[in-house]
C-alpha cells in the first residue's frame, strides 16, 4: 500500500536516522571485535592460554561514554537529538562526545530520503539503501582505522549480484564481470606500484570494495567509479595536506573516496554515465 507523502518522508527520515545510529555502533565496535578475534587466533596459533574477555559485540555492553564509561540513558541516545540536548558532552563527566555520531545519523537520514525520492517505498529501494548505508559504515571505519572489513565488503558484493538477479537479470553477466574486473584493476595497480616503489599503495579491502561496486553497477561503470574516486581523493588529499601540514607524510585511506563514488553511481549513475559518454565521444 502506498503511503501519503506527509507520512512517507518523515518515516523515511526517521528510519534513516535510526539506521545511522546503529551504524555508529558498527563503526565503533566492529574493528574492536575483529581485533579481539585476531588476538584470540594468534594466541591459539602460538599455543598460549586463552584470555578471559568480557562479552563484547554489537549488542553488549550498553552504549556508554568513551571517557568515563557511564552507560548512556535512552533519552540521551536518541539520534541527533540526544547529542544536541547535551551539547555534544557526556551527562556524567562532561567529556566531549565526537560529532561523528550525529553526522553519521544525519547522513543515514539523508541517504534514506534520497533513495525514497529515486526508488519510492520499494524492495529495490530497500536494497539500494542497504548498499548506501554499508558504504557509509565502511567509509567511516576506513577513516578511523584504515580497515575495510570482509564482514562488510563481501556481503555487499553478494548483495550486488543478488540485486541484479532479482531486479535486472539481463545485467547479471555485466555485474559478474564488474566484480571480477573491479578486483583485478586495483590488484594490478597495487602490484605495479609495489614493484616500482617497494611500497604498498592500498589495501586488499579496496580491491574487494571496488569489486562490490562492480557487482552493483556492472563493468561499464568501473572507469567512472575510478575517475570519481581518484579525482575526489586527489582534491581532498591536497586540501587536507595544505590545511594540516603534519598529515603530509601520513597514509590516506582510499575507501572513503570509493564509497563516495559508489553513492554517486548508485543514486545518479544513469545521467552521469550519459554525460561521461558524451564527453568522451566528443
Amino acid at each position: 500500500m502506498d503511503l501519503p507523502p506527509s507520512l512517507l518522508w518523515p518515516l523515511a527520515a526517521f528510519v534513516g536516522l535510526c539506521l545511522g545510529s546503529f551504524l555508529n555502533v558498527v563503526i565503533v565496535r566492529l574493528p574492536v571485535m575483529l581485533m579481539l578475534g585476531w588476538r584470540a587466533e594468534a594466541r591459539e596459533a602460538l599455543e598460549l592460554p586463552s584470555e578471559t574477555q568480557p562479552e563484547f559485540n554489537l549488542a553488549t555492553p550498553r552504549s556508554m561514554c568513551p571517557s568515563c564509561e557511564t552507560p548512556i540513558a535512552w533519552h540521551d541516545n536518541l539520534p541527533v537529538v540526544g547529542w544536541l540536548k547535551r551539547r555534544g558532552r557526556c551527562a556524567n563527566c562532561d567529556a566531549a562526545i565526537s560529532p561523528q555520531y550525529p553526522l553519521v545519523e544525519l547522513a543515514g537520514g539523508a541517504l534514506a530520503l534520497a533513495v525514497v525520492a529515486l526508488f519510492g517505498p520499494s524492495w529495490q529501494g530497500l536494497f539500494v539503501l542497504g548498499a548506501c548505508l554499508a558504504l557509509l559504515a565502511m567509509a567511516v571505519i576506513d577513516l578511523r582505522t584504515q580497515l575495510l572489513p570482509d564482514l562488510l565488503t563481501l556481503p555487499l558484493l553478494w548483495a550486488g549480484l543478488a540485486y541484479q538477479l532479482l531486479f535486472q537479470p539481463l545485467l547479471l553477466s555485466s555485474a559478474v564481470i564488474g566484480a571480477m574486473a573491479g578486483y583485478l584493476v586495483l590488484w594490478s595497480f597495487y602490484w605495479a606500484f609495489k614493484l616500482i616503489t617497494g611500497k604498498e599503495g592500498m589495501g586488499y579491502g579496496d580491491f574487494k570494495l571496488l569489486a562490490a561496486l562492480g557487482a552493483w553497477m556492472g563493468w561499464q561503470y568501473l572507469p567512472l567509479l575510478l575517475i570519481l574516486s581518484a579525482g575526489i581523493g586527489a582534491i581532498i588529499g591536497i586540501l587536507v595536506q595544505l590545511a594540516v601540514p603534519r598529515l603530509r607524510a601520513a597514509p590516506m585511506p582510499f575507501g572513503p573516496y570509493l564509497a563516495l563514488a559508489g553513492w554517486v553511481a548508485l543514486l545518479a549513475g544513469e545521467p552521469l554515465m550519459a554525460a561521461y559518454g558524451r564527453f568522451f565521444l566528443l
